[in-house]
């Protein structure tokens, strides 16, 4: 049985957004603009996104296939950068998390079309297309927390690594434990995932092939695979990221730069 819900049945959904939005009013919690938006965001590009599968899907054409994703992935750029506290000042705060986000999520993507998955053809938009929504989207998350957790630490211990620059440590040196940090912080909601799945919680794509008949051994293996092309995607673009924006804050004199940051 193929479950197909009708649209007033996804609006009644809804009222559960409206018994937030109706809490935070209450206890002045201060979130219902942002909820609203990002709620009235979703079904407007969920919407557009369905026409336009609808036609991709059709046409198998690998142009549109390349059109698709490199507005995703625009997006997801700029999602990136609205995220973050303190972004990087110029091209560099919209570039750096667009840049290794996409090389993240490309690779991971390619990888899983041509050796795993193998569709005929490889760039078959049925499958690129959800796959690499999937990558970019949890890379987006991972690198945002984790540019922002870099900039915000640096501002505040920007003492104590000015300290161990000035004993003669090398900027690599004086950043490690930053940067340590700011991995940690972007990879913990993926880690936190694997860590909850098939336990605390059934994954999207799991659970839409069950509800579609798929036999549930098919959709663990599926889900497994997903799973690690996932942390693949967000580890490679994650440590890029983090690299690329600790050379941008420090200088060849191994001086910290946080003049480079977009600060309030």
């Amino acid at each position: 049985m193929t479950i197909d819900p009708e649209n007033w049945e996804v609006a009644l959904a809804a009222i559960f957004l409206i018994l937030n939005a109706a809490l935070s009013l209450a206890l002045n919690l201060g979130f219902v603009r942002q909820m609203t938006i990002a709620a009235v965001r979703m079904v407007i590009q969920l919407s557009l996104i369905g026409l336009v599968l609808d036609v991709i899907l059709t046409s198998k054409s690998a142009g549109l296939t390349a059109l698709v994703a490199c507005v995703m992935v625009g997006v997801a750029g700029y999602e990136v950068m609205a995220r973050q506290e303190a972004p990087l000042k110029g091209i560099w705060g919209y570039g750096l998390g667009t840049g290794t986000m996409l090389f993240g999520a490309a690779l991971v993507m390619m990888f899983a079309l041509n050796v795993t998955i193998q569709p005929e053809p490889w760039y078959d938009p049925r499958y690129a297309i959800p796959m690499f929504g999937m990558m970019l989207g949890n890379a987006m998350t991972g690198i945002a927390v984790g540019l922002n957790a870099l900039s915000t630490d640096l501002i505040s211990r920007r003492a104590a690594v000015e300290a161990h620059l000035l004993t003669g440590a090398t900027r690599w040196e004086a950043l490690a434990p930053t940067m340590r940090r700011a991995a940690n912080a972007g990879l913990i909601p993926i880690i936190n995932a694997m860590a909850a799945t098939g336990v605390v919680s059934l994954p999207g794509m799991m659970t839409g092939q069950i509800l579609a008949g798929a036999d549930p051994a098919q959709a663990v293996r599926y889900q497994l695979l997903v799973m690690f092309l996932i942390t693949g995607a967000t580890g490679i673009g994650l440590v890029i990221a983090i690299f690329g924006a600790a050379l941008r804050l420090t200088d060849n004199r191994h001086r910290i730069r946080l003049d480079r940051l977009k600060r309030d």
